[in-house]
């Protein structure tokens, strides 16, 4: 695969391009390909950059481009520059339909008032969230990215509001353990190391048992 064609919203190819083309210049020199936008359509083509060695870089760019297409700012679809950052893209219409009054409402329950609800959600999971046209797009990590996406579900789905907080809390909880067990577990890794490399070769294992 050397090339990727992406159609995103007419209006977004200004935002995509970026004041002398600075938001375009970036995506390319941070993922190694050539994007070429047609303002007028709103079709994108991103190719693999010569010489770049890393196949990777096109999907990289297809992601932010779609980032931005979905309502993103550049500096929030930027976040997927970091390595374990994915995006999720929610099409509404897949649960709703075509009716527009729907939709409408919906996302209207997912930003909340003054944006309250999409604040809420974002903080209590760590992603960014973009509600533009019939869809809802997240980005984060990849558990962090599905705790968002249920809440979003639940809000589809008719949920009282106080009912996905309380869910968001008990995730919230949940993400933040597993990140302090994530960074407790690294040093022991490091420290087993260092005993084998010193007594001559013991395998110790993981330094954890299972759960």
């Amino acid at each position: 695969m050397s090339r990727i064609f992406i159609k995103i919203p007419v209006e977004r190819a200004g935002v995509l391009i970026g004041e002398g083309g600075g938001t375009k210049a970036e995506i390319e020199k941070g993922t190694g390909t050539q994007i070429t936008v047609d303002g007028r359509s709103g079709e994108v083509t991103i190719v693999k950059g010569i010489g770049s060695p890393d196949p990777s870089g096109l999907l990289k760019a297809r992601d932010l481009v779609n980032a931005i297409g979905r309502g993103f700012s550049h500096q929030r679809a930027f976040r997927l520059f970091t390595d374990g950052q994915l995006i999720e893209v929610i099409d509404l219409k897949q649960a709703l339909g075509d009716s527009r009054n729907a939709i409408q409402r919906i996302k209207g329950r997912i930003i909340g008032e003054n944006g309250k609800t999409r604040r809420i959600i974002e903080n209590l999971t760590g992603t960014v969230i973009s509600v533009y046209g019939h869809t809802v797009s997240i980005i984060g990590e990849y558990d962090e990215v599905n705790v968002a996406k249920q809440a979003v579900a639940m809000l589809v789905k008719g949920a009282m509001h106080g009912s996905v907080y309380r869910y968001l809390n008990k995730e919230h909880l949940e993400l933040k353990k597993r990140k302090m067990s994530l960074w407790e577990y690294r040093p022991v890794l490091k420290e087993y190391a260092a005993k084998d490399h010193i007594s001559g070769g013991e395998d110790y294992g993981d330094g954890r048992e299972e759960e």
